[in-house]
């Protein structure tokens, strides 16, 4: 038997069920594979919203550390916590199949978005879903709220003041806490963040034996040329992966080749809202980053880069999703 493939991953419940994925994929391959968890700078500060912290990498610093050391083989992200610019040294080398990109809304009583009542609590820690929650709904009270998914749904449940939180769907999906959701709001409501719903997989940029691997076992391409054009807009909008931006690429027309992509840029408190969309045709990941920058420039534009700029010179701002 082959040396197991060592997988750096976080130690959370939603990173273990996203390697479980990326494990039974390579499994199916005969790679035998054996975790390494790796506490990242997200993980240990729970008292500072993340959009404070002061990085880009709050999710992936650590294990990108542990590949290059060579202490693991491949390491398992949530795409959209992954800078849109990786260390040298290191590369994504498989994007799997994405679950529903969508944010869910999950209520202490069952209720829709439309029935939260005015002035109702709302928790999120999220600069993107903060936005775009006041501005469709700027008599809403959001407050902050951190730590994983069980946490989150624990203190929403034991606060009898706030109404709900928010979270992505995919990660309550993959939980099997699909029941919780009370809603899986609309992208006309709210754009998830680029590269929501999507798992990526990054490898040491010279081990090519991995990366066949992953090429052959758990990359999908219709997913890997959707982030591609989301993660180009915000790579060209210079927003970090906790800024008010949201994206979602998809099929359209029923081509499988054609792809629509929708973003909105938002000021923090929602009171300013610029967004669009483009349709382009892309036969392979290499053309997918020409739609999110053209839609970029569009945006640009539009005043998102005065959005972009004032953010980036507010005190303390570091770059959740």
């Amino acid at each position: 038997m082959s040396t197991p493939l060592r997988i750096g991953t976080r130690g959370s419940a939603l990173a273990l069920a996203q390697t479980a994925v990326i494990e039974s994929a390579l499994g199916r391959l005969g790679m035998p594979t054996t975790r390494v968890t790796v506490r990242t700078t997200g993980d240990v500060v729970h008292d500072v919203p993340l959009s404070a912290i002061g990085s880009v990498a709050l999710f992936t610093k650590e294990l990108d550390e542990a590949l290059l050391r060579g202490d693991v083989d491949l390491a398992v992200h949530s795409l959209k916590d992954l800078p849109t610019t990786l260390p040298e040294g290191v590369a994504i080398a498989a994007v799997a199949r994405r679950e529903d990109p969508s944010d869910a809304l999950v209520t202490r009583t069952p209720m829709s978005w439309r029935d939260l009542p005015p002035t109702g609590t709302v928790a999120t820690s999220s600069v993107r879903r903060r936005a775009q929650l006041l501005a469709a709904r700027p008599d809403l009270d959001v407050v902050p709220i951190r730590g994983n998914v069980d946490t989150r749904l624990t203190t929403l449940s034991r606060t009898p003041s706030m109404a709900a939180t928010i979270l992505a769907a995919a990660g309550l999906i993959r939980l099997g806490l699909a029941a919780m959701i009370s809603e899986r709001l609309e992208p006309d409501v709210m754009l998830p963040a680029p590269g929501q719903g999507a798992i990526a997989v990054t490898v040491r940029s010279d081990d090519d034996r991995v990366r066949q691997a992953l090429a052959e076992g758990v990359h999908h391409r219709t997913t890997a040329i959707a982030v591609a054009a989301e993660r180009a807009l915000m790579r060209r909008l210079e927003g970090g992966c906790q800024a008010p931006i949201g994206a979602l690429a998809r099929n359209a027309g029923g081509d499988e080749a054609t792809f629509r992509l929708r973003a909105r840029v938002l000021t923090p408190d929602g009171s300013r809202v610029v967004e669009g969309s483009e349709v382009a045709h892309i036969v392979d990941e290499a053309g997918a980053p020409q739609l999110g920058e053209r839609l970029a420039e569009s945006l640009l534009r539009q005043g998102a880069g005065e959005i972009m700029d004032a953010i980036r010179r507010t005190e303390g701002y570091g770059g959740g999703t």
